[in-house]
């Protein structure tokens, strides 16, 4: 993809314009699970329906972790995974918009 030309610092300025409104973000996914809970005779175990729980999970020096969630904070939460998925695609445009600054501003010193 071709990018306008423009110097190293007017992406990084391009890049915290982006940045700045992209405030929650997280990586993982938010998973709704359903589980048993410890009490005798609770209907909700007993019928098959169980408990529901919102967990995020992701990853931490390599191995997977997870956060329980509760039920109000899951729409934040996704707010905030879709943010650091619209982050990890700016990143990925970014980088080679500033390579190709770097290389024009390369040529224009020789």
């Amino acid at each position: 993809m071709r990018y306008p030309p423009e110097s190293p610092a007017e992406v990084e300025r391009w890049f915290r314009q982006r940045l700045a409104g992209l405030w929650p973000m997280a990586l993982g996914s938010l998973s709704l699970r359903r589980s048993p809970c410890v009490r005798r005779s609770c209907h909700a175990c007993e019928t098959g329906e169980q408990h529901p729980s919102y967990v995020l999970y992701g990853r931490r020096n390599g191995r997977r972790a997870s956060v329980y969630i509760p039920d109000d904070l899951a729409a934040p939460v996704r707010r905030a995974l879709s943010n650091g998925q619209s982050l990890q695609a700016l990143l990925y445009e970014v980088g080679q918009r500033y390579a190709q600054a770097l290389k024009r501003e390369r040529a224009r010193r020789r």
